[in-house]
């Protein structure tokens, strides 16, 4: 695998990539689990060539606390990496990505709005913006991002056909713990009470959708499960909703294509988390 770190050195080796075929990349904020590493696997199912990215995007930390205190690990990264098979690392620094006077934003009105939009003001002006840049900077054929932040899947699957940018976004199921917890990042920040308890996320997306599909309404089904977080020892709910998979938009009645999305705090952490109905 080779390793680049600026736009200079990206351009030839990309070229020498395309020699081979078609490309993916694999956007990423580093400290790296089995959830990405199943992005490289499907992207080398899709093309020649895999190019993954690392790169703690500032701008889409609303907390410069959780900004710093995220997990940097670019030598185990790398290791992971190349055991998967990827061909390209790509690990730019913030100046190369936004450098002096960049004065550039991607806005996604409607789809990003809602949910997180709401709790996290801004957050997806910079995940658009810096995503735009990767796709820009690559020119891959496929990308992939994970189903976990469904959400923003849905903003970068309407940015790449707003703008017409030649890509094919793929959505690749979450992968989870034993237990059910969807892989994170974040998860590295909870004790192992904590750990436990987060179980009780996955568990009551389910007991929604089952309490869903046996035709209960959808507002006491919600709010069922979240008592549910409660219970478990959930301090804040920021949302846990039923809504259309293609606008976010909330949903009073089933239908297809409708997605149970939720995000919730425990401790001091952050989780989110979402199951198709």
């Amino acid at each position: 695998m080779q390793t680049v770190r600026d736009s200079e050195e990206l351009t030839p080796a990309l070229a020498e990539l395309r020699q081979t075929g078609t490309i993916a990349l694999v956007p990423t904020l580093g400290a790296l689990h089995a959830g990405h590493l199943t992005l490289v696997e499907e992207a080398k199912r899709r093309a020649d060539a895999v190019v993954a990215t690392i790169f703690v995007n500032p701008t889409q930390f609303n907390d410069p606390a959780d900004l710093a205190r995220y997990p940097r690990t670019e030598a185990e990264d790398a290791l992971k990496l190349v055991g998967a098979g990827c061909d390209l690392l790509w690990m730019p620094s913030v100046d190369d990505i936004y450098p002096n006077g960049f004065a550039t934003t991607v806005h996604v009105s409607g789809v990003s709005e809602r949910w997180e939009g709401a709790a996290r003001p801004g957050h997806f002006d910079g995940v658009a913006t810096v995503v735009a840049k990767l796709l820009l900077s690559v020119r891959p054929d496929v990308a992939m991002f994970g189903e976990k932040d469904f959400q923003q899947l849905a903003v970068i699957r309407r940015m790449v056909a707003d703008l017409a940018l030649g890509v094919e976004i793929v959505g690749v199921p979450t992968v989870r713990e034993a237990e059910g917890l969807a892989l994170s990042s974040r998860n590295a920040y909870l004790s192992s009470a904590e750990r436990k308890a987060a179980t009780a996320l996955p568990r009551a997306l389910e007991t929604a959708r089952d309490s869903i599909l046996k035709g209960f309404p959808v507002a006491n089904a919600l709010e069922e499960s979240r008592n549910l977080l409660r219970n478990a020892g959930f301090s804040r709910i920021d949302y846990l909703a039923l809504v259309d998979a293609q606008t976010l938009e909330p949903l009073e009645i089933p239908q297809r294509e409708a997605r149970l999305i939720a995000a919730a705090l425990i401790g001091t952490t952050r989780l989110i988390d979402n199951i198709p109905l």
